[in-house]
């Protein structure tokens, strides 16, 4: 007798790395057998989770809570946890909620689908966390949740010490992929007709440090750093010579390892977008060496100014956490100082929590709620006046966007589309009359600007169909997404996606 096949469903929390995770995760179970749940309850529920936030495991175990009694009331149902706080908590999780199967960590997403038949073959719970990197997952199959866009992982782990981010002892330390293995998937990602690809690692820019000594790395990392040049800008120079790749991104950098050869390779790559995202996280001197942050103000605003030097148009975007504890008055001025200064498209905007685990939780001088939240407002109504200033500036412009499926939420009502200019600018048009997909370009003059999008009210240009649009054509045929929950677009996010600093940073409420 034939039986069907296993449903799954995956619910994603946190930053990119995890966004990326449950596309492997997806491409494994795929590969198991299992098909994506459409419009039924799964058979398999996996929580691919984020430790950064002080409630995050208040939030998992809602959510194990409510899924209970559905379990209770469909036989042979499993449900696994992995991610960050899996990898945290461990036999705790287990412990909290008996009615979870599998609980695999950050270095072995690779064992899901073996240890899910393990616990329905032994009617038991399967626990396995690994301590370090057992495959990496960019050689495991893959589900790509956009047809057009792509994330392309680089480096896993950091090696950075920031006192308020739990982030290094959970992925572990930086690990490189070599060149050839990244432009490789690149180029496959191209030949099935992807046009844009975000470069991913907790610490992007500091690529090349994973091998350890120069001397000891692979023979192509040191061909492309034999002018001198560091590893990652050898990569983005490398990226531009991709036939057929049309944009390419990174996230997220730090300050500490943003040299004057990457500003030089983005401006002289002609695929590299105009579009940064700087994590400046405080202001304050004091406050930056409170929290291991190896940069100071100075620093910080020079390496804005070499970006605006070298490429006028760019798109700033930062993290910035109010309310780490001994901030005081002058130090929070210092941060809006740095605001003004930079002026940022937009910030993603943080108040402080304890993230359990971290020495940052433990310090003296934690602040009062109220002073926190005062703070924030102030913060939040000063980038909101600058995020509208500058999208002013951009009145009148031609723009070319890519256009994106589920970025605006209100175009069904206002017979719009929506899309990202190459400043990764979120633009709502005006529906051309030809057909248009997700993953054309369309060529449109920006007709009104608000603090977080733009509007492009009068007929467009011109369309471009593309390889991408045909891709996002033939996807249409193979059912619903089994990613949810927090799944971000690539590119800058919508309002309201909550995600943390300290990572390779997705979301939070723009100010």
């Amino acid at each position: 007798m034939e039986t069907s096949p296993r449903t799954y469903e995956i619910r994603t929390y946190g930053c990119q790395m995890n966004v990326h995770d449950s596309e492997r995760l997806s491409g494994l179970l795929e590969a198991a057998g299992y098909v994506r749940a459409a419009d039924v309850e799964p058979d398999v529920v996996v929580f691919n989770t984020c430790a950064v936030r002080e409630n995050a495991d208040n939030r998992l175990y809602g959510n194990l809570g409510h899924l209970r009694p559905v379990k209770d009331g469909h036989p042979g149902m499993q449900i696994a946890v992995g991610g960050c706080l899996a990898q945290k908590d461990r036999d705790t999780i287990v412990k909290r909620a008996p009615w979870v199967d599998v609980v695999f960590g950050t270095h072995n997403i690779g064992a899901l689908p073996a240890l899910l038949e393990r616990s329905r073959v032994q009617s038991e719970a399967q626990v396995e966390i690994e301590e370090s990197l057992v495959t990496f997952p960019s050689t495991l199959p893959t589900r790509r949740e956009s047809p057009y866009a792509a994330w392309v992982s680089i480096s896993v782990g950091c090696n950075n010490t920031c006192t308020f981010c739990i982030v290094p002892s959970l992925r572990g330390k930086e690990k490189d992929r070599r060149p050839g293995e990244i432009l490789a998937e690149i180029e496959a990602l191209v030949g099935e007709g992807v046009l844009e690809i975000t470069l991913l690692g907790q610490n992007v820019n500091a690529y090349g440090s994973g091998f350890g000594a120069l001397s000891a790395a692979p023979d192509e990392v040191r061909a492309m750093t034999a002018d001198g040049s560091s590893a990652f800008a050898g990569l983005l120079r490398a990226c531009g010579n991709v036939d057929g790749l049309e944009r390419v991104r990174f996230t997220s950098p730090h300050p500490k390892d943003f040299t004057d050869d990457v500003i030089a390779a983005m401006a002289e790559t002609p695929n590299v977008m105009p579009s940064l995202h700087m994590p400046l996280q405080s202001g304050s001197d004091a406050v930056l060496r409170a929290m291991r942050r190896s940069y100071r103000q100075e620093r910080y605003l020079g390496i804005i100014e070499k970006v605006r030097a070298a490429i006028p148009d760019a798109a700033i975007t930062t993290d910035i956490i109010v309310g780490f504890p001994g901030e005081t008055e002058a130090d929070f001025e210092q941060t809006l100082h740095v605001v003004r200064e930079a002026r940022f498209s937009s910030a993603f905007t943080f108040q402080y929590s304890k993230r359990p685990g971290t020495p940052a939780a433990t310090m003296d001088g934690q602040l009062p709620k109220a002073v926190v939240q005062e703070r924030y407002e102030r913060l939040v109504a000063l980038q909101e006046e600058i995020s509208w200033s500058e999208n002013k500036k951009q009145l009148g412009r031609t723009l070319e966007v890519l256009v994106a499926e589920g970025e605006g939420r209100k175009d069904e009502e206002t017979r719009r589309l929506s899309g990202r200019a190459s400043d990764n600018r979120l633009v709502h048009f005006r529906a051309p009359d030809e057909p248009v997909r997700p993953g054309d370009m369309v060529t449109v003059e920006v007709t009104y600007a608000a603090p977080h999008h733009l509007v492009a009210d009068k007929p467009v240009q011109y369309v471009r169909r593309t390889r991408a649009g045909d891709a996002w054509e033939a996807r249409q045929a193979e059912g619903p997404k089994g990613v949810t929950l927090g799944m971000p677009t690539i590119g800058r996010p919508a309002q309201g996606q909550a995600a943390a600093p300290g990572c390779a940073v997705q979301a939070s409420t723009p100010a």
